[in-house]
C-alpha cells in the first residue's frame, strides 16, 4: 500500500503508528518537536549520572508494549519478574510482601493478602471480599465511570488504613490519582487486567538501561530500518486540509503534505492543531485535565535498599527503585522515588522535598540513617497524564475524527487503559489501522476513472 502518512509526535504512540504504517508499505514521515523520541519516557545525564525523568514500569499483561520492545530490538533492555512479588516497606523498618502463588486467579493472591501484616485480620478479609466485588464491575459501563473509586471502596468496608496499604498501592501509580479522585470504571480495569483475571498478568517489568536507549536510540534504528523519515526539532504549528490532501506547517521548515495524518500529541496540543471540521471540541479535551508526577533522585554513599524496587505504606514515600545499574554509578546507590498524583509536591521547593523525604526514607530503610547523601535532585512532570477522574471516559475520543484521514493517537485517547506506556502503544496501533484503511479509500478514489457526460 502506497500513500503519504505524516505522524506528528514521537512518543510511544507515534513510534507505534509509524512502524505499523511503514510495514504496510506507506511512505511515513515522523516529526517531533524535541531533539529526541520517547515522549514522556526518556533519560538524561546529570553530573555523570544517567537518570530517567521518572520510573516507568510495565506488567506482563502489557502485551502491546512488550511487542513493541520486540519490534525495536529492545527486549533484552528490560527485566520482567518471573512471578509477581512486591516488597512493601513501612516506618520503623517493618516489611511485608505481596506475592502471587501458583494458583489460578484470583486465588493466586489470597494467601499473600490473608497474611499481610500491615492491616488487621478483619481488614484483610474485607479487602478480599472487595476484590471479589470489583471483578463484577464492567469497566465499559458509563455508570461505573462517573462513580468515584474512593466512594466505592468505602461502601465496601475499606477503611483508610486498608486503602493506603492495599488499594492506593496499585491505583495511585497506575491512575496517577488518589482513589477518591479516580473513576471506578478505570480502577476496575486496572485491577481486573493486572491482578484479578490472569495470575501472571501483574508480574512487574522495568528498564535496566536508561529509557532513551529504548525509546529513542533503539526506536530510531527500527524506524530507519522500516523506511520512516524521522525529523526531530520540528514541531507542527498548523494543520489544514484542502483538495483531498493535508498540509502541516512547522516553524522555519517547508510545509509537509500528506494523504493521512496521525496526530500523536498531548490533548492540549491536539486541541490547538485540530481543524474545526475534525469535530473534536477543544473544550472536551481541556476538561480531561492533567495530573502531575514528581520524581526524587537520591544518590547515597552506600547501598540501603536490598531489592530492585519497593512500595511504601503509611509514609510519604510511594514507590522507590534502585537505579544504580543503569545510572553508571560506580559506588554507592542511586534511588529514584516516584510520587504520583503529586499536586502538593509539585509546589514544594527542592529543599522542602529534601526535608520531608530524606527522613521518611530513613524511617523505611534503617541503613539510610548512617548514609551520606551525595546528590539530591528533582524532576517534575507538570502534566504527566490526563486525569482518569469520574466521567473522563466520555471525554476521550477514539482514533477517528470527522475528517477522513485525520487520526488521533496518545495514551489519553479512548483505549480503555489509563495513561500508561501500554495505552500509548495501543492508541498508536489503533490509529495506524485507521490510517491504512483511509489510505485504501484515498487510493480507491484516486483510481476511479472520471465519468464524462455523453456527447
Amino acid at each position: 500500500m502506497s500513500g503519504r502518512v505524516v505522524v506528528v509526535g514521537g512518543g510511544l504512540s507515534g513510534i507505534a503508528a509509524s512502524l505499523e504504517c511503514a510495514h504496510a508499505g506507506a511512505q511515513v514521515t515522523l516529526i517531533e518537536s524535541r531533539g529526541r523520541l520517547g515522549g514522556a519516557a526518556y533519560s538524561f545525564t546529570r553530573h555523570g549520572i544517567h537518570a530517567d525523568n521518572g520510573q516507568h514500569v510495565f506488567l506482563r499483561c502489557c502485551t502491546a508494549y512488550r511487542e513493541l520492545l520486540d519490534e525495536i530490538g529492545a527486549s533484552e533492555m528490560v527485566s520482567l519478574q518471573r512471578r509477581l512479588e512486591i516488597p512493601v516497606l513501612a516506618p520503623g523498618g517493618r516489611r511485608a510482601r505481596l506475592r502471587r502463588s501458583g494458583l489460578p486467579a484470583p486465588l493466586h493472591l489470597a494467601g499473600s493478602l490473608l497474611r499481610y501484616p500491615l492491616i488487621g485480620p478483619g481488614q484483610r478479609l474485607a479487602a478480599a471480599r472487595a476484590m471479589q466485588a470489583l471483578r463484577a464491575i464492567d469497566p465499559d459501563d458509563p455508570a461505573a465511570d462517573v462513580r468515584s473509586f474512593g466512594d466505592w471502596l468505602r461502601e465496601h468496608g475499606q477503611h483508610a488504613d486498608a486503602v493506603d496499604a492495599i488499594w492506593s498501592l496499585i491505583a495511585r501509580p497506575t491512575l496517577n490519582l488518589v482513589p477518591d479522585d479516580a473513576s471506578l470504571a478505570q480502577a476496575a480495569q486496572v485491577f481486573q487486567e493486572g491482578l484479578l483475571q490472569d495470575s501472571a498478568a501483574g508480574d512487574v517489568g522495568y528498564a535496566i538501561v536508561p529509557l532513551s536507549e529504548i525509546h529513542d536510540h533503539a526506536a530510531r534504528r527500527a524506524l530507519a530500518a522500516a523506511g520512516v523519515n524521522v525529523i526531530v526539532r520540528r514541531g507542527a504549528t498548523a494543520l489544514g486540509h484542502e483538495r483531498g490532501a493535508f498540509w502541516i506547517e512547522s516553524s522555519g521548515a517547508p510545509t509537509l503534505e500528506a494523504d493521512v495524518v496521525v496526530l500523536a500529541v498531548s490533548p492540549d496540543r491536539a486541541g490547538r492543531l485540530l481543524p474545526a471540521e475534525a469535530g473534536i471540541p477543544r473544550g472536551s479535551l481541556a476538561r480531561l485535565g492533567s495530573s502531575p508526577i514528581v520524581n526524587l533522585h537520591v544518590v547515597l554513599d552506600r547501598p540501603v535498599l536490598d531489592c530492585p524496587f519497593a512500595a511504601g505504606v503509611h509514609t510519604p514515600v510511594q514507590w522507590l527503585f534502585d537505579r544504580t545499574r543503569s545510572s553508571g554509578l560506580e559506588s554507592g546507590q542511586y534511588l529514584a522515588v516516584t510520587l504520583s498524583a503529586a499536586d502538593e509536591e509539585l509546589e514544594m521547593t527542592v529543599e522542602e522535598l529534601r526535608a520531608r523525604y530524606l527522613p521518611a526514607l530513613s524511617d523505611l530503610l534503617p541503613e539510610a540513617r548512617e548514609a551520606t547523601v551525595r546528590e539530591f535532585f528533582v524532576t517534575r512532570e507538570h502534566s504527566a497524564t490526563f486525569r482518569a477522574a469520574p466521567g473522563s471516559r466520555a471525554l476521550r475520543p477514539g482514533p477517528v475524527t470527522r475528517l477522513d484521514g485525520l487520526l488521533l493517537a496518545g495514551a489519553w485517547t479512548d483505549t480503555g487503559w489509563p495513561a500508561t506506556m501500554e495505552g500509548a502503544v495501543r492508541s498508536g496501533r489503533a490509529a495506524a489501522r485507521e490510517a491504512l484503511a483511509a489510505l485504501g479509500r484515498v487510493r480507491a478514489k484516486a483510481v476511479v476513472p472520471l465519468q464524462k457526460e455523453p456527447v
